[in-house]
């Protein structure tokens, strides 16, 4: 069970009333690094805000391509697990655990209730939306309007920022299938950074020597 106090620290706008029904209400589960959390095509029965770790959610198509999409942080929730809870519907991306995770599962009949009778909880749902919906477009616009270049150099800065660090623990073939890429573009894209200086290509990882070069 989540202490009131550590939820008072994520979510300083909820007040104690809500704060202790959530709470008691919602049950904390931990996962393993690697643990599949949602699947595309799976019927989605609570929300899941997590409390400890990262959340790496996906867009995987009909021949099991996978597109990265964003991160979910301590404090924040998964937008739409919010969504097909509500309207009963299936997911349509996939999320894995990054590092062992900590969430709070919070049930579906309680999530609908409590946006009708705590504001900071709709301004919460509202807010998730919102901020998904703003990473999917700038998504959309690096697929749409950029080269493989700059999408990687984007990917790499997003990590970067999320992971607060500057190892990125991930293979050329592990970048290059959240990105929807080849191995070879990757390699031959790594290359170019690494001759200017920016990163340090790893057996297992790549190292951003240089943040302010990553441009």
């Amino acid at each position: 069970m989540v202490s009131e106090q550590e939820l008072k620290s994520l979510f300083p706008s909820f007040d104690d009333a809500f704060i202790a029904e959530l709470a008691a209400a919602s049950n904390r589960k931990t996962f393993k690094d690697g643990t599949l959390l949602m699947k595309t095509g799976q019927y989605i029965r609570s929300t899941m805000i997590v409390l400890e770790g990262l959340v790496k959610v996906f867009r995987e198509d009909e021949e099991g391509n996978e597109y990265f999409m964003y991160f979910i942080e301590p404090g924040q929730a998964c937008a739409l697990s919010m969504v097909c809870s509500s309207t009963q519907d299936t997911s349509e991306l996939t999320a894995i655990a990054v590092g062992d995770i900590e969430v709070l599962v919070v049930p579906l009949a309680k999530m609908d209730e409590w946006m009708t009778r705590y504001k900071p909880w709709y301004q919460f749902v509202l807010k998730t939306y919102r901020k998904r919906f703003e990473e999917l477009l700038v998504t959309i616009d690096h697929i749409a309007f950029r080269n493989m270049d700059e999408r990687l150099v984007f990917y790499l800065k997003k990590n970067r920022q999320t992971l607060k660090s500057n190892i990125i623990p991930l293979t050329h073939a592990e970048i290059a299938n959240e990105l929807n890429s080849s191995r070879e573009v990757i390699t031959r894209l790594m290359k170019k950074l690494s001759d200017r200086g920016v990163v340090k290509l790893n057996r297992n990882s790549v190292e951003i020597i240089d943040p302010e070069l990553l441009m």
